[in-house]
């Protein structure tokens, strides 16, 4: 549980808070405004399937249902996301950490990428988005440019070398 922080509450309760970025935290802001604006069209629907007869073999009220579901689900798993979110604002320490974008050579094949380091929630490795708590990320985490490290992940070792931080 590298990437979640555990802070006490009270005698015996401890909650965990997930770190994201500013950017992170908005994304899942957005979607969940997105969420609640669609449910009333989704109530609407699931009403309109229900007035049209037997519930037992009424497929679109069945779809309706568990599209709903699907929707609040959805809502409150985000809503505890951002209830149990730590903002992590960038640092100007010349260090690779959360909320950066860093240039990285993968030593094995000369071949340079460019990532931001955020949190597990907001990782999209085809966005360029890698965790900090992911295999490269602890690998490149606090380090500086021309620092090159070793990286193990599942597929095998590697090195990288740390060209820029932004």
């Amino acid at each position: 549980m590298d990437n979640i922080e555990k802070k006490k509450l009270g005698e015996n309760i401890l909650v965990y808070y997930q770190k994201m970025t500013p950017q992170g935290y908005q994304k899942i802001k957005d979607e969940i405004a997105d969420l609640k604006k669609d449910r009333p069209r989704r109530i609407k629907i699931l009403q309109e399937a229900r007035s049209l007869g037997d519930l037992s073999e009424n497929t679109e009220y069945t779809e309706a249902k568990r599209d709903l579901g699907h929707l609040q689900s959805r809502l409150r798993y985000l809503e505890k996301q951002l209830k149990y979110a730590e903002i992590i604002e960038k640092t100007a320490d010349g260090k690779v950490d959360l909320g950066k974008t860093v240039t990285l050579k993968f030593d094995d094949d000369a071949e340079t990428e460019i990532y931001q380091v955020v949190g597990r929630m907001e990782a999209d490795i085809s966005a360029g988005k890698i965790a900090f708590d992911s295999p490269l990320g602890q690998a490149i985490m606090k380090k500086k440019v021309g620092k090159t490290v070793k990286v193990e992940a599942p597929a095998g070792e590697y090195q990288v070398t740390i060209e820029a931080i932004e």
